[in-house]
């Protein structure tokens, strides 16, 4: 029996949209734009690593309210450079410019992201809540072609506050018109997603790839999306 929801709310980076691999392509496109190996840098691959490794240290930081939007645009690309031992000169802001216009006109979605979209979208209501950019978020769900099943976007920005904070889960609740009770919060960010959710009070659902040890538990968790339509 399909559980009793009407209202469904997905983080998008890294849960439907694939920010890795539309990363990587970003920043390969980077690595010849700006002639990096000239600059020293030994390879695509190690850019692309420390770059990953990096952005995503800064994001949770944003995430626990330690730093800010601002911080991450200014300092990931020069924190990049000094991790690969490499002098970049004052490129990283040309640089950061390029890769925000490069990034979210990448298309990629998570493996079967869009199947499950199809199978839910005559089923549930369906919105975003994410703590992305909000300049950069409606051209990523246009790029890969999904803005049409979401009823709803709820960035930080327009609320003034970010997942964890019950704040932006109770104003995603009150544009749609949903109860907590009724409603699902489906991510792969524990505390942003999961915690945050379960504080708002609405059941949560876990995209867990990868088997995360976690305190408390989610309402579900899943390791594929396919999974996902057994339980809606």
């Amino acid at each position: 029996m399909p559980a009793p929801y009407k209202h469904l709310f997905f983080d998008l980076d890294h849960t439907l949209w694939d920010f890795d691999r539309n990363s990587a392509e970003s920043i390969a496109e980077l690595y010849d734009t700006f002639a990096l190996a000239e600059l020293g840098v030994s390879s695509v691959d190690t850019f692309s690593s420390h770059f990953i490794r990096i952005n995503k240290q800064l994001w949770a930081d944003y995430d626990k309210n330690l730093i800010t939007h601002g911080y991450i645009r200014e300092n990931r690309f020069p924190m990049v450079f000094q991790a690969m031992g490499v002098d970049c000169g004052d490129i990283h802001t040309a640089m950061n410019d390029e890769y925000l216009q490069l990034l979210p006109r990448k298309k990629h979605l998570l493996e079967s992201a869009q199947d499950v979209l199809d199978y839910l979208q005559h089923r549930y209501q369906l919105h975003i809540i994410t703590n992305g950019f909000a300049d950069i978020q409606a051209i990523k769900l246009e790029s890969a072609g999904i803005t049409h099943y979401f009823e709803h976007i709820v960035t930080n920005g327009v609320v003034n506050a970010k997942k964890p904070d019950p704040a932006i889960f109770r104003y995603a609740l009150d544009i749609s018109g949903a109860s907590a009770s009724e409603s699902l919060m489906i991510g792969d960010n524990y505390e942003a997603d999961i915690l945050g959710g379960k504080r708002a009070g609405l059941d949560t659902l876990f995209y867990d790839q990868i088997g995360t040890p976690v305190n408390e538990l989610p309402t579900y968790t899943i390791r594929h999306w396919r999974e996902l339509m057994a339980i809606l």
